[in-house]
């Protein structure tokens, strides 16, 4: 099970494996609040392709079809969110304040439409 988190929100138990998928740490989080088990960063968007989509909605269709091809291309981070899946319930974290265009509702998606291909 992936669920998704704004990293400002409190942990709670059924969080499971807690997951930072952005490439910058948080502004104004401290790394004890953050209750951060892992950070991925080389999962999140690149800094080029995170830079040019700017969470502009106007933009998300085109954004969500350019950071797929990033993670198809970037194996080794979504391996090991694949095996991070496999034994558990993991929350990815993620800083953005819009909660409907952002890397990681994109990356939540590839990983299940990765798990039901397989």
């Amino acid at each position: 099970m992936i669920r998704l988190k704004r990293i400002y929100e409190p942990p709670s138990r059924q969080d499971g494996l807690r997951i930072l998928v952005d490439r910058l740490w948080p502004r104004a989080m401290s790394k004890e609040r953050a209750s951060v088990d892992l950070w991925l960063k080389e999962a999140a968007p690149s800094p080029e392709l995170r830079k040019w989509f700017g969470h502009q909605p106007s933009r998300w269709k085109e954004f969500q079809e350019r950071y797929r091809a990033e993670l198809e291309r970037n194996t080794e981070p979504v391996e090991r969110l694949k095996k991070e899946i496999r034994k558990g319930p993991v929350t990815l974290l993620y800083a953005a304040r819009d909660e409907e265009h952002n890397g990681a509702i994109v990356l939540k998606t590839f990983l299940e439409d990765r798990r039901a291909s397989h």
